[in-house]
């Protein structure tokens, strides 16, 4: 009897060993997607996946996605910490229904999108998607170098119920919303939410360039040496309880509607001209 059992204790202890190695490496820190890829591939550099979505499943949180080659990557819905980030050509988030990129991450988690180029097809030949990113929760979000554009609601909808902040650096946010609603970047948090935007360029919207909506404590944006033209309505506006917006080093040109609207204040060193009208925000002594 000793002899039988021994062989099979060691077994047991190998299987034991195999199925928390094979559980362990089910997800990796970085994975990766291609235009000729296959979800149903691990996401290594060696075999991609073809998805945002097939990728993020096979992503530790805390992780990375990185793009191997320009492709059409597809929505996606974010519940954790991650990093996407695609420097190699097109990274295509086209959306013909629903929103580009859904944020819905726990409250610490910290999610960075970069080099993504988001088409939402208002005005196409199929249905529109409704934003290019929709943030519910997560503790902050970074858009870096991105291009959203056609989508009917919002480029961006920044709408947390806790402490949350948005930062959008070197993007171009164009043609989105409706001729009486939506627009380029909305911040509307029932919590506290912050957003500062910074080297972006807000054009072409169908509505409103940048709104604070006031719903909850705080609703406050920054904006710094940005462009904000040629919006159908009001260029910057700040409406509601907590809601507020502070420019510097902006331009805010050639709106259909105002340039600003609501709580509203300037460093006095913004370029406002050709609005309807040119609407001048009180100053402030800084950014805070």
């Amino acid at each position: 009897m000793r002899k039988t059992g021994l062989p099979l204790i060691l077994f047991g202890l190998v299987l034991g060993f195999s199925l928390h190695t094979t559980s362990a490496n089910a997800q990796a820190s970085r994975t990766w997607v291609s235009g000729v890829g296959d979800d149903v591939n691990p996401c290594s550099r060696t075999a991609p996946c073809k998805t945002f979505a097939g990728a993020i499943s096979k992503t530790l949180a805390g992780g990375e996605i990185n793009c191997l080659d320009p492709g059409g990557f597809g929505a996606v819905t974010i519940v954790k910490a991650m990093t996407i980030s695609c420097e190699m050509g097109t990274a295509g988030v086209l959306v013909a229904a629903g929103n580009g990129v859904n944020v819905s991450a726990g409250a610490n988690d910290a999610v960075y999108l970069k080099g993504l180029d988001f088409e939402g097809l208002n005005g196409g030949p199929s249905s529109p998607g409704l934003n290019g990113i929709l943030f519910n929760s997560g503790a902050s979000l970074t858009v870096d170098n991105c291009t959203i554009r056609d989508f009917s609601n919002f480029g961006i909808k920044f709408a947390p119920s806790t402490v949350a902040t948005l930062n959008v650096v070197n993007t171009r946010i164009s043609r989105n919303g409706t001729a009486s609603a939506g627009g380029g970047v909305q911040v509307a948090a029932t919590g506290f939410a912050r957003a500062l935007l910074s080297h972006t360029t807000i054009d072409k919207n169908n509505f409103v360039g940048v709104a604070a909506t006031g719903l909850g404590p705080t609703s406050s944006i920054q904006i710094f040496e940005t462009t904000i033209s040629h919006n159908s309505g009001i260029g910057v506006a700040a409406s509601g309880t907590g809601a507020s917006a502070k420019i510097a080093g902006s331009a805010i040109v050639g709106n259909g509607g105002a340039a600003t609207s609501g709580n509203v204040s300037s460093l006095l060193n913004n370029v406002i001209l050709d609005n309807s009208p040119d609407t001048t925000p009180p100053s402030t002594g800084g950014l805070h």
